[in-house]
């Protein structure tokens, strides 16, 4: 047997490294809201299929050490002649623990890896509130958080080197 210490990975002498890891601590729904400015001459006229615009946003705070609140906001407006036939909004968070993560990593884990963990639920709040406005549900598409991510790194690139 050796007096020599041994990492994890069976290697002496050697520092054990922390592993990365993420926790979902809690997931809330923070803001909700629907308008349905038309009804109910909505439901009596049978308008045409509207036209749905979905726009997304993410954001991302630390509120203690290691621990972080993500917002997943979504908003889904109908729109038929001009009008909206109706709008949902919310916002959905979640608070995670992330440690072992090196610091030039942990923007693209807060912006692209906790986002795709609360997705679903975003996804099925947007659906049953639609439902319960009296309107087929709105099935959010899969959203691709890496290519949001990678788009508005460039952009700010873009907008430093306009800068400099």
């Amino acid at each position: 047997m050796s007096d020599t210490p041994q990492g994890s990975d069976g290697q002496a002498g050697q520092p054990q490294q922390s592993q990365p890891s993420l926790r979902v601590l809690a997931q809330y729904l923070k803001d909700l809201s629907f308008e349905n400015p038309k009804a109910p001459a909505v439901f009596r006229q049978g308008a045409a299929n509207p036209n749905i615009e979905v726009n997304v946003d993410v954001g991302a705070r630390t509120f203690s050490q290691n621990n972080f609140e993500v917002e997943l906001s979504v908003s889904a407006r109908a729109m038929a002649d001009n009008e909206a036939v109706f709008v949902v909004e919310t916002t959905y968070g979640g608070a995670f623990e992330i440690t072992g993560i090196p610091q030039d990593q942990l923007e693209a884990v807060l912006l692209v890896e906790c986002p795709r963990l609360l997705f679903p639920f975003v996804r099925q709040i947007v659906a049953e509130t639609t439902q319960s406005g009296n309107f087929p549900p709105v099935m959010l598409d899969p959203i691709d958080f890496f290519a949001i991510y990678e788009r508005r790194k460039m952009q700010e690139a873009g907008a430093q080197s306009a800068t400099a």
